[in-house]
């Protein structure tokens, strides 16, 4: 997931994206490593937050704009 890429651009901290989305930073921390999977609603708060699709958010594609079907 390119979680750690996004948030590390923009700035934000895992403490200051944690506290954001009302998470705690150490899930944060395991959504960066891999060693969690996040769930839908979580794929959602970071996509919306990130302004991204989720696609982009898993590697899917490399285009990081909703795409209108």
């Amino acid at each position: 997931m390119r979680l750690k890429e996004l948030r590390i651009s923009r700035g934000v901290s895992q403490l200051k994206l944690a506290l954001d989305l009302n998470m705690n930073q150490n899930s944060i921390s395991r959504y960066e490593t891999g060693s969690r999977q996040a769930d839908y609603e979580t794929l959602i708060a970071f996509a919306e937050y990130f302004n991204v699709s989720i696609d982009y958010l898993l590697e899917r594609t490399d285009n990081p704009t909703f795409l209108a079907k």
